[in-house]
């Protein structure tokens, strides 16, 4: 089987070959070269390693072989739907919408932080649903980033689920309510949306 191209972002290209995935970091024809090289290698690094962290977390793709020369990860191929195109149509989308919230609330409570939250980085496949595309993740504690993380899944099914969005948000934040730290969370939330309103204000 030959290569397909599956998505093409502004950091990486998706690849199906086979029964995985690839994921190959594009050179940034604006950055010099060694410094393109070294910045590509460390997120391929980084990128690698969250992944294997949060495998024993929630259900994200296993990482198969990483090659820090190429920029690349092999991953596996998790065949189900993409939430961004199938969660308008889902019978269970209370039941879906919770699991999104506690599989949240389980990052945040071992420190680590998506940086992508949409229902375009998110598989749903049978009962189980998968996050992926951690090349914006890191590990840090601070509730400040967990609250922006959620405010960036609330702003993206606003954008992309306008219809149905606040009964999403609904359930993704009564999933969230599993995290020992949903108190602190969710009124630094509220501080987060306060800022954004005031500077769309000014």
């Amino acid at each position: 089987m030959k290569e397909k191209i599956i998505q093409q972002g502004a950091e990486a290209v998706i690849i199906l070959k086979k029964d995985l995935v690839l994921k190959r970091r594009v050179k940034k024809g604006y950055r010099l070269e060694i410094l393109d090289e070294r910045i590509r290698k460390r997120r391929t690094k980084s990128e690698a390693r969250i992944l294997e962290r949060v495998v024993r977390i929630i259900s994200v793709p296993k990482v198969l072989r990483v090659r820090e020369k190429e920029k690349e990860i092999d991953m596996e191929f998790i065949d189900g739907l993409k939430l961004s195109e199938s969660l308008d149509g889902l019978k269970n989308w209370k039941k879906v919408c919770f699991k999104i919230g506690k599989n949240i609330a389980k990052l945040h409570d071992e420190n680590i932080i998506h940086g992508d939250l949409t229902t375009s980085n998110m598989i749903l496949k049978g009962e189980e649903v998968y996050f992926i595309d951690f090349g914006l993740g890191y590990l840090n504690g601070k509730f400040e980033d967990k609250a922006v993380d959620l405010h960036l899944i609330k702003q993206a099914l606003e954008a992309k689920h306008f219809g149905k969005w606040e009964e999403y948000w609904k359930e993704i934040r009564r999933g969230y309510k599993v995290s020992k730290n949903v108190s602190v969370v969710l009124e630094r939330l509220e501080k987060v949306e306060k800022r954004g309103r005031y500077k769309g204000s000014c």
